[in-house]
């Protein structure tokens, strides 16, 4: 029913405008993070380039410098790391900016063990909003999932996590397992969003943010780290793709458990009857089957 995954995020904070010195830092913490022996790592939002966006839009900065520092998908940034999952033998995932003609998309990526590109994602959700002009910020069009060799994943980016039908949607579009790269502020009620999330689709999600990571495996925190670069593993359980095969399984382990439950119930109904302390009583539920009788 399940299949276990070793997954570690990073919670790595990048240096602006500064590729060559992200990209050491990454290269860094990925191999740190490795020796844990992960199936996957996962970093944040942006952590290539540094997340530049807001500087030109708040004017601290060009248009035309995100386009400069954008990474197309063929790049020698991109290649850097596709070679390094192969020596590292495991599968890495992360945000950056990608340049696509004279466009720049907020994207995520997923590299698998054998360095070839199982995966990508535009951000769709931006909190910053868009327009016709902003082409260093262009919206995603597509939600999709994609296959991998820990079962099938989608991502989504930050901001997206407020939706739940992106979430919704990568699901059934058969994801398996959900990624979150954000770049963002840090705070319970997000963390309780991301929760939600995951118990909404019975899937288990890993976040990586700049200052939190946040792993979660069968509705249940399974790894949190507050703190910025630092490296959160954990096993987590990812559910087998949906079938007749898979429901019937959980019907008979359900219908095996729930049948060997019967009799102690009873046994405690009958305590209940004849007035002796009894389970039922301790959670107040024969007050309520007297009230609704």
């Amino acid at each position: 029913m399940y299949q276990s995954v070793r997954a570690a995020a990073i919670s790595l904070k990048p240096k602006k405008w500064d590729k060559p010195y992200n990209a050491d830092k990454m290269e860094a913490f990925f191999v740190e993070a490795a020796r844990e022996r992960p199936d996957l790592i996962l970093t944040t939002e942006g952590v290539l380039e540094g997340y530049v966006v807001m500087d030109v839009i708040e004017g601290r900065a060009e248009a035309e410098a995100v386009l400069d520092i954008a990474e197309p998908l063929e790049g020698p940034y991109i290649q850097r790391f596709r070679k390094l999952a192969t020596t590292l033998k495991t599968c890495l995932a992360f945000g950056f900016a990608e340049r696509i003609g004279g466009d720049v998309f907020n994207a995520a990526i997923f590299i698998d063990s054998q360095g070839d590109i199982r995966g990508k994602y535009h951000k769709t959700q931006l909190a910053e909003g868009t327009h016709a002009s902003w082409y260093f910020n262009r919206v995603g069009t597509t939600l999709r999932a994609f296959d991998t060799p820990l079962g099938r994943a989608g991502f989504f980016i930050c901001n997206d996590r407020w939706n739940p039908t992106i979430a919704r949607t990568l699901v059934l579009d058969g994801a398996r397992l959900l990624l979150i790269p954000s770049y963002g502020a840090r705070n319970k009620l997000q963390n309780q969003t991301v929760m939600a999330r995951a118990r909404e689709n019975g899937v288990p999600i890993v976040e990586a943010n700049v200052g939190m990571n946040l792993i979660i495996s069968k509705g249940e925190i399974a790894g949190y780290k507050w703190g910025v670069d630092q490296i959160t593993t954990a096993t987590i359980e990812v559910p087998n793709a949906q079938s007749t095969a898979s429901a019937r399984e959980l019907e008979r382990q359900y219908m095996d458990g729930q049948s060997a439950e019967m009799a102690p119930r009873h046994e405690e109904t009958q305590k209940r009857l004849r007035g002796e302390p009894n389970r039922v009583d301790k959670v107040n539920y024969g007050e309520l089957i007297a009230k609704e009788s």
